[in-house]
This record gives structure tokens, sequence and C-alpha cells, in this order.
């Protein structure tokens, strides 16, 4: 299973991608908006992982693209330092599958990945 990352935080990345790689996933990562969605295009992964604040386009803006293309049936999970209600109901609302609150366990990370990989 090929997972995206995209996470703006170098040492939140590198975390997310080692426990993610850990679990026998193939993991892309990229750090901004713009990158992530040059690499769903490019790379068509089985799930998504994606901040919430990232430069150039955010991850509402990511989650929108995708549930709104060809790759909708793609699972995202959207994270954020932000507990904010309205980003949720708003990620909610764009199609996002999944959302934790930052700082999180790399262990409740892989449990929610796992759940989504088995609809995938």
């Amino acid at each position: 299973m090929k997972i995206l990352v995209a996470e703006d935080e170098p040492i939140m990345l590198k975390t997310i991608a080692l426990r993610l790689r850990k679990d026998g996933y193939d993991v892309i990562t990229v750090a901004d908006g713009r990158e992530a969605i040059e690499q769903i295009e490019e790379q068509n992964p089985d799930l998504i992982i994606t901040d919430i604040m990232m430069p150039y386009s955010s991850g509402l803006e990511i989650v929108g693209k995708v549930k709104a293309s060809g790759q909708r049936n793609v699972p995202v999970i959207v994270l954020s330092a932000m507990g904010q209600e309205n980003v949720v109901v708003e990620a909610f609302n764009l199609g996002a599958d999944d959302y934790i609150t930052k700082p999180f366990s790399p262990n409740e990370l892989s449990m929610r990945v796992k759940r989504l990989a088995k609809t995938a």
C-alpha cells in the first residue's frame, strides 16, 4: 500500500514516515501542499495523510481536490495542531475520512491507517 504524507514540519514528517515504513507501507513524503498535489496526481497513493497548515496549498485544499477528482475513494487523514471545531467540520464536509489533532501518538496514527487501509 502506497501512502502519501504531506507535512511541513520536518521532524513530524520523519516520525510519521518512519512509523509507516516500519508498518510495511510504501511512503511518499512531501513538505508542502503544491508538491502534495503533484505527487498525488503522479503516484496515485492508496491513502493520504495531510497537515492542514502548509505552504502553497492547505490540507483542506488537498482534501477538496482529491475528493472532487477521480480519486474520491482514496482515504484521507487530516492532521492539525488546531483543535478548532470549524476546521474539523470543514475537513469532514470536504470528504476527509479521519482527523487527528497534534500532538498524537505514532501508535494511534498506525491504528487509524490500518483501519482505513482495510476500506481502501
